[in-house]
């Protein structure tokens, strides 16, 4: 132990009706250089006051004390979570019964006649409760910077999500407007300009202006989901429908609902769950064909992607720069759910699941809306 009992006082309470058997009980514990502070107390009522009055280093308890005993004491430090060595000792304890107290919490059990083993018994409970102190409050720590770190992910998340709705916004007020002003100047120029090479110069430029808002609509789509604004279902479909188109691959869509009424924040976070493992399929899964399910039962929301690729291995899995599902896992996680990865050589299936309360009801995880312009729709960029 890192500070030997015989070098201070061992504080111990003991549970004994019998004032010769404490005598001889603290003897060995002296005979093996302790120095003691003990009380002893033998009904229940003291044993209670006894554990509020000052801290103890271990209890020693007779399994026998008439209108009390041992495994009474054992429940009762046990409902106090104090966490101290508790050591059972008797005349006469059968097997099973020791058995039980050592799985109920009990440190350790010793006869009466074998006290020569007390001084050990009571060093080993010591060094047992402080190790296990020890482990619990690194348990305690470990779980607060995971939690932290919880509170980080999430913090980020909503600030990327808000940082990209701000610059969405400037590409649709600023280059957007820009690019739909040339276009109207260009449209003017070829009204009123009649010479062939000009018009020729005009049709190119106005094809480059029509590329330019093309990619401006794409990028801001990419930034700031405005489809979201039509819902989840309605998002979900333009989004297979694009990737198919994009990629060449099918991509079918299938949901259980043709709207759904989701809490805030919910609806962003499934769409960008969709959005990123649709690109972990475009860029790694060499697949064929990849599907998408939306089903929303008994108050859970789920959201599928399954694809018929080369699957994941665990090496895929185990990579330490694997941010993309780490991401996929912290993104859920702000809004209380949770992600499962199935993956073989037929495929991968990724599945977010998301708990929400009654389709009418609030929101049990209310995320900020990260644009509160409604009227921003980049559909009409360009229209001369």
């Amino acid at each position: 132990m890192a500070d030997s009992p015989g070098l201070q006082a061992l504080r111990l309470l003991h549970i004994e009706d019998s004032p010769l058997d404490h005598d001889l009980a603290m003897v060995h514990l002296r005979r093996a250089g302790h120095r003691v502070q003990a009380l002893r107390v033998d009904t229940e009522a003291a044993f209670r006051a006894a554990l509020q009055q000052q801290e103890w280093d271990v209890v020693l308890s007779d399994f026998n004390v008439p209108g009390f005993g041992g495994l009474l004491a054992l429940q009762i430090l046990r409902d106090s979570g104090l966490g101290l060595p508790f050591i059972l000792v008797s005349g006469e304890i059968g097997e099973d019964t020791a058995v039980a107290a050592m799985r109920n919490g009990a440190t350790d059990y010793l006869l009466k006649n074998n006290l020569a083993r007390l001084a050990p018994a009571v060093e080993h409970a010591i060094e047992a409760g402080q190790e296990r102190r020890a482990r619990l409050q690194a348990d305690r720590e470990l779980a607060a910077s995971r939690q932290r770190l919880s509170e980080l992910a999430q913090h980020l998340q909503t600030s990327v999500e808000m940082e990209r709705a701000a610059i969405a916004r400037e590409i649709h007020d600023d280059v957007g407007g820009s690019l739909t002003a040339i276009k109207f100047d260009l449209a003017w120029i070829s009204r009123h300009v009649a010479a062939p090479e000009v018009q020729q110069r005009v049709f190119s430029a106005l094809e480059t202006v029509d590329l330019a808002i093309e990619a401006s609509q794409r990028i801001m789509h990419n930034l700031r989901p405005a489809i979201l604004e039509q819902g989840l279902v309605a998002a979900l479909q333009w989004m297979a429908s694009r990737f198919e188109k994009r990629s060449g691959m099918p991509c079918a869509f299938r949901t259980s609902h043709e709207t759904m009424q989701l809490p805030v924040g919910v609806p962003l976070v499934a769409y960008r769950f969709a959005q990123e493992a649709l690109t972990n399929v475009s860029k790694h899964a060499q697949a064929t064909r990849v599907s998408i399910d939306l089903s929303l039962t008994r108050g859970v929301l789920s959201l599928e992607v399954q694809d018929n690729g080369r699957g994941l291995s665990n090496a895929d899995l185990a990579k330490a720069r694997s941010f993309g599902l780490r991401g996929l896992t912290e993104r859920a996680g702000t809004v209380g759910g949770w992600v499962d990865v199935s993956s073989g050589p037929s495929g991968t299936v990724l599945m977010l699941s998301v708990p929400v309360e009654s389709q009418h009801g609030d929101a049990p995880h209310a995320a900020p809306r990260f644009d509160d312009d409604a009227d921003h729709d980049p559909s009409t960029w360009g229209a001369p």
